[in-house]
């Protein structure tokens, strides 16, 4: 990844927004500044920017109208939300307004910053077909064979396992939203029918996990749905 990627800071907080301002620096991103949501929408227009860090309790324009509006203006350009601990609801807001990911106050820079080179690099490489075989690990999933294997040895699925594991793969490194996934997979009527994802999860991390008990592969974000590990 480009170390001097383009990174917009939106908090309100002058103190956070000056800390996050220096350490970035100090890690060769180039950073912009903005106070508000307004003033990000207006940098945006005038900046390519690689990311956006964006917080969600800001004063006007709020982070999640801040967030939904970026992302039906900026589509390519990931956004993770800055969030405080414990507000799950406002986690899966932001995720439905369209943030990649998110990271809980207070975070460790390195959590961070793993997050941010990760999403830009997602981004980057996001133009492959979506037709082409998916890797992770010792996984490799196959959209137009419709074939899993693991270490080489095929793994058989059903065709509502395979689904779930393509959804999960070409998301990788991101949270799904518990809502979105039944959705992909079942249709618009279902989004509160977690026990149906509970079982196919369930009978997935039996297939592909060494060990379903301590999955490596398909993790829980509490509260929140479901990350399949970075690619």
């Amino acid at each position: 990844m480009d170390q001097r990627s383009n990174v917009l800071i939106v908090e309100d907080d002058a103190g956070i927004r000056q800390s996050l301002f220096e350490t970035l620096t100090a890690l060769r991103f180039v950073v912009g500044e903005a106070d508000n949501g307004e003033e990000a929408l207006m940098r945006l227009r005038m900046i390519d920017y690689d990311a956006v860090l964006l917080d969600i309790n800001m004063p006007g324009m709020g982070g999640i109208e801040t967030c939904r509006r970026i992302h039906h203006s900026y589509p390519h350009i990931p956004i993770i939300m800055l969030t405080v601990r414990d507000e799950e609801d406002d986690k899966v807001e932001a995720l439905d307004a369209g943030a990649d990911d998110y990271v809980t106050k207070p975070f460790q820079i390195r959590e961070l910053t793993a997050r941010l080179r990760s999403i830009i690099r997602r981004s980057k490489t996001s133009g492959v077909p979506s037709d082409s075989p998916i890797v992770v690990g010792s996984l490799m999933l196959d959209p137009d064979r419709r074939r899993v294997e693991k270490m080489g040895q095929e793994v058989h699925l059903t065709p509502k396992e395979f689904e779930m594991l393509r959804y999960l793969m070409e998301h990788a490194g991101r949270p799904v939203p518990h809502s979105r996934l039944l959705i992909a997979i079942w249709g618009l009527q279902y989004g509160n029918e977690r026990e149906y994802l509970r079982v196919l999860i369930n009978q997935l991390r039996k297939k592909i996990e060494d060990d379903p008990a301590h999955p490596t592969y398909i993790l829980t974000d509490s509260y929140i749905g479901y990350r399949f590990r970075e690619a």
